[in-house]
């Protein structure tokens, strides 16, 4: 039981920030990632359309044994995570819960904004999820679509990205808030652009290493922890693995000897 893998998904490249995190913190624990690079992005697509892409990039996780879900992807996390709780028995961890309790630990004010897909953002889940951990916290929500194609292009400090960052900024930066939840796993990649966007006084906010963490958590008080050296990482994605694997060689740190191609159904 705590030799099965650690299952990741997201609509992209995004959620290896969570990979990379979880395997920082957990370097005994053996990971299968799912990239669904055929359908990126999912912020802009439809309730119905995520939750049936999500629910079968399960399927194909759970088949391999997996003993944790991982859904690394805030718009899948925000309109999926629970109908996949009800199809699958093992634990599913979310991005948006953990980001937004460490958004609410970290702010002074009490003015948190968040920026996400058009998804996530329109489904409120990031409001929600603060106002449940810090009654009384002001939420100022902004989607900020062009994010996700920018960095699945690999232009992550070009400045047409650092100009489209100061467009939907704007509004945050003039709202006071002094924290700012990255509400998709694609946006650390941003965090230089971000950070001289937003200045110092405003604390980034990622749920990658606090993800990583509940992870950790839950596998430990199910005492399914893997003690074992030598974990193994597999990736999948659904569309242009050889793409998939040069920029995401950039985001880890370190080269993916492999990345297989599994195409969807849906």
């Amino acid at each position: 039981m705590k030799n099965r893998p650690i299952g990741i998904f997201d609509s992209g490249l995004g959620g290896l920030t969570v990979l990379k995190a979880v395997s920082a913190l957990l370097p005994n624990e053996n990971v299968i990632y799912f990239g669904d690079t055929a359908h990126v992005p999912y912020g802009s697509k439809s309730k119905k359309t995520v939750t049936a892409y999500s629910l079968e990039i399960a399927k194909f996780l759970t088949a391999r044994d997996i003993k944790i879900l991982v859904i690394a992807c805030n718009t899948a996390s925000a309109v999926a995570a629970d109908v996949i709780r009800k199809h699958f028995p093992i634990p599913v961890v979310d991005v948006i819960t953990p980001g937004s309790r460490l958004a609410c630990e970290t702010t002074k004010t009490g003015k948190i904004a968040v920026i996400g897909t058009e998804g996530t953002i329109r489904s409120g889940a990031y409001t929600k999820a603060v106002h449940k951990i810090k009654e009384g916290a002001v939420v100022i929500a902004k989607p900020c679509p062009l994010f996700v194609p920018l960095v699945e292009e690999g232009w992550w400090d070009e400045k047409i990205t650092e100009l489209t960052a100061r467009k939907y900024l704007d509004e945050v930066k003039k709202s006071g808030a002094d924290t700012l939840i990255l509400g998709c796993t694609h946006y650390p990649v941003l965090k230089p652009v971000l950070n001289r966007v937003m200045g110092g006084s405003v604390t980034l906010v990622d749920s990658a290493e606090s993800t990583a963490r509940a992870v950790r958590d839950i596998l430990h008080k199910k005492n399914l922890l893997r003690d074992r050296p030598n974990a193994k990482t597999a990736v999948y994605a659904s569309d242009d693995p050889e793409r998939f694997a040069r920029l995401a060689a950039n985001i880890l740190g370190k080269p993916l000897k492999k990345v297989y191609l599994k195409k969807l159904i849906s």
